[in-house]
């Protein structure tokens, strides 16, 4: 195998997210299901943001913001992922190329405007999302590079990306191409409520086509419909080749054949928005893993970077997470 230009290749919904803090009562008046992400239109995503409260706007999407973290601990990667050519898209693409981010996917030049997530923070950290997909929906299998997907030893996507039929199949070509090359392809489960949509194919690719898992608890007990961790944590063990499984305070779980690392969770001093830490966790992983690091290192390291985005508003660094290696 050729040597890699990329540590990760990230494939996503590029989105630009608005994050505000909200109480209960928001939620309940317009029935939003604290911690879920809910696909909106335009319609309902101009009635949210008209009633919500002042907020910050940067740029997002899970897999933007795996992408981010692997680059804040100084790890080569790229980006592939559909805006339009707006205000939002531009901005988007700025703030994946300025640190250091290759982002190179050809803007849409007509059609819906660069997708948005409302992100409603309330007081106990959790987080709901509400995401018009906008431009996101045009990413297809055409903005599928082999070369570039055959140049990063990981290409990592988002379970989001199932719920656009091109996406998907972008997904796919991008998984054939990985393995066509020898190099490797994660994928995370990204909310309970995507696995409810798509648990069967899911299961289908971890059996198949996936090297490397993330999920959470929810998402996993979702994904195998058991009640307790441990039960999924068995099941997920006879069917992907390595999985690294998060439980909030309680730390991750990486198995792999007969392998179980137990790793704790990094102290943080306050829990300020839990707004992409499964994605910055695995931001760490694979920036460890492309790195040669053990199992067990890589999700230390998935740690530290969760507990650095849980700390403060937004899903991005605000320190470098190399120094906190």
């Amino acid at each position: 195998m050729t040597s890699a230009a990329f540590d990760v290749l990230g494939i996503g919904n590029a989105i630009v997210d608005v994050i505000s803090h909200a109480d209960d009562a928001f939620l309940s008046r317009h029935k939003l299901a604290k911690g879920s992400m809910m696909l909106i239109d335009e319609a309902r995503a101009d009635a949210l943001y008209a009633d919500m409260g002042p907020g910050i706007e940067v740029s997002g999407g899970s897999c933007g913001n795996t992408m981010a973290g692997v680059a804040s601990f100084g790890g080569k990667g790229a980006y592939i992922g559909k805006v339009r050519n707006d205000q939002l898209g531009t901005v988007f693409a700025h703030d994946l190329r300025s640190i250091g981010v290759a982002f190179d996917t050809p803007q849409a030049q007509s059609g819906p405007a660069t997708a948005r997530c409302l992100i409603l923070v309330t007081p106990d950290a959790q987080r709901t999302m509400n995401t018009f997909l906008g431009a996101c929906t045009g990413l297809g299998p055409n903005d599928i590079d082999p070369k570039l997907v055959g140049g990063a030893q990981v290409t990592y996507v988002e379970g989001y990306l199932w719920d656009a039929p091109e996406a998907k199949k972008a997904v796919l070509k991008a998984f054939d191409a990985a393995h066509a090359a020898g190099r490797l392809v994660s994928i995370t489960l990204s909310d309970a409520f995507c696995v409810d949509r798509y648990r069967d194919e899911f299961r289908a690719l971890i059996r198949d086509k996936v090297d490397i898992l993330f999920g959470n608890e929810s998402e996993i007990k979702s994904l195998y419909q058991v009640d307790s961790f441990e039960a999924a944590l068995e099941a997920t063990r006879k069917e992907a080749k390595i999985a690294a499984l998060t439980r909030s305070e309680k730390g991750s779980i990486v198995v792999k054949g007969n392998e179980t690392h137990a790793v704790p969770a990094a102290p943080v001093a306050k829990v300020v928005d839990t707004t992409g830490a499964g994605d910055l966790y695995a931001a760490g992983f694979l920036y460890g893993f492309t790195h040669g690091k053990p199992l067990a290192e890589c999700a230390r390291l998935g740690g530290i970077a969760a507990a650095e985005i849980i700390s403060h508003v937004g899903a991005r660094p605000e320190t470098p997470l190399k120094g906190l290696m």
